[in-house]
């Protein structure tokens, strides 16, 4: 179940994290999931000992290329029922675009407006947790109206 939140979750355990990276001119980076067919926000799973901020950057680099700031601001968790965890969403901003070593996983990423973001997921797949989560993304960030 998709929440939206000001803070991070403390009554389950973390096992999940996902961003929603945003450029200087206000455009967000996600990424394209081969396996699924589906535009996605950037993220995944927690290693084992991995921080939340960890596993973001991580993922990050991994998935689309990216360093990511450390500010990092909660707005979204989705309560895994059947792992008895969450998934948190945090909106965050891109420092750089870096070189992928060659064993990182890629899925290949898009850089586009908020508008487009949700136009492209409506006709791809039209799951309505992901067009809310980034809906909601882009009202925090102040590039759509509420």
């Amino acid at each position: 179940m998709l929440t939206f939140i000001l803070e991070i979750p403390i009554d389950k355990p973390i096992s999940g994290v996902h961003c929603v990276p945003i450029l200087d001119n206000g455009n967000l980076v996600m990424v394209w999931d081969r396996e699924e067919q589906v535009l996605t926000t950037i993220g995944g799973r927690l290693e084992e000992n991995e921080s939340l901020v960890e596993a973001l950057n991580r993922e990050a680099m991994e998935e689309a290329g990216i360093e990511l700031a450390d500010e990092v601001i909660p707005f979204a968790s989705w309560y895994w029922e059947e792992f008895d965890s969450y998934r948190v969403y945090v909106l965050t901003k891109v420092m750089r675009f870096i070189d992928m070593p060659k064993q990182y996983e890629t899925t290949g990423y898009i850089i586009t407006n908020f508008e487009t973001a949700i136009d492209m997921i409506q006709k791809i797949e039209g799951r309505e947790e992901r067009i809310a989560i980034i809906r909601k993304a882009g009202i925090l960030s102040g590039h759509l109206k509420e």
